[in-house]
């Protein structure tokens, strides 16, 4: 019973840290289902009144026309604390905590959360999100484990496939959220015939959101500068057919256009993942312009 209670009182505590890190209870940063990710608004096609009014974690979007050296936009890159950001479970813990809406009030419990509180209300997004039915040509898993993020990625890719993970890595220290960055050099592709995204979401113990769409897709890692000097290595990923998505997504109000009329790309924040095949060929990083 006493191993119980620790257990409980350190998950609490790691949702406590997340919620004290960016106030809103780990909140996703990616923009799944509905557009929850983020997306940088173009300086040049947008007025500065639209951009005063708009949810600075949507400056995430852009267009493949946008990959150019010398392009600037305002960018929304989350800082995190990974000292306080939940971990991944064991298969085995993991295995053994319930983890399906239809339990949700068993969880309340279980946690020590009270119904309504910003912990509980993000726990439940989670559990809803996780349950929603796929877009068409879309495979999806949230992975409560690394080895069933490992297996999710494996079936994707192929059981007897090579691959590693790509992600966004800060090269400065900074806690500026919000500002314009520069392309400083032509973005290289990695090459990814399948891929899998794998973004973070809010609850007591780390759980990914996992998916893969049968759609082409194009993956590219940025070298940006910001306004102050801060330098990133960003991963972002474009979806060149959106013909499938929701019209209520955020990438079509952020960047102005319609399902399927243009292809959508956002930068992805440090803690969330791409597992790509590992290449055939000695040059794994291919120069696309």
């Amino acid at each position: 019973m006493g191993a119980e209670f620790a257990f409980k009182f350190f998950l609490l505590y790691l949702l406590l840290a997340m919620y004290c890190v960016d106030g809103k209870g780990g909140a996703r940063d990616d923009s799944q289902s509905e557009g929850m990710h983020g997306e940088p608004v173009h300086v040049h096609d947008h007025p500065s009144s639209h951009m005063d009014h708009m949810d600075h974690s949507l400056l995430v979007f852009f267009t493949l026309d946008d990959l150019k050296v010398g392009r600037t936009m305002p960018i929304y890159f989350p800082k995190k604390d990974p000292s306080k950001s939940p971990r991944l479970l064991p298969r085995e813990d993991a295995n053994s905590i319930p983890f399906s809406y239809e339990k949700f009030p068993y969880l309340l419990q279980f946690f020590s959360f009270s119904n309504g509180s910003p912990q509980a209300i993000a726990m439940e997004d989670t559990l809803r999100e996780c349950e929603i039915k796929p877009i068409k040509g879309e495979v999806k898993f949230c992975a409560t484990s690394l080895e069933s993020m490992l297996d999710f990625v494996q079936g994707i890719l192929g059981l007897e496939s090579r691959f590693k993970v790509v992600s966004t890595t800060y090269l400065t220290e900074s806690s500026i959220l919000l500002q314009n960055y520069t392309i400083l050099e032509v973005p290289k592709e990695v090459p990814a015939p399948k891929m899998v995204a794998c973004h973070t979401m809010p609850y007591p113990y780390a759980v990914f959101y996992c998916h893969s769409q049968e759609t082409k897709n194009k993956v590219f890692m940025v070298s940006l500068i910001g306004e102050n000097g801060d330098r990133v290595e960003a991963l972002a990923v474009c979806h060149l057919d959106t013909s499938q998505w929701s019209r209520n997504h955020v990438s079509f109000k952020v960047l102005g256009i319609e399902p399927g009329s243009s292809n959508v790309c956002h930068f992805f924040p440090e803690d969330n993942l791409v597992y790509v095949p590992m290449p055939t060929m000695s040059n794994n990083l291919i120069n696309v312009m």
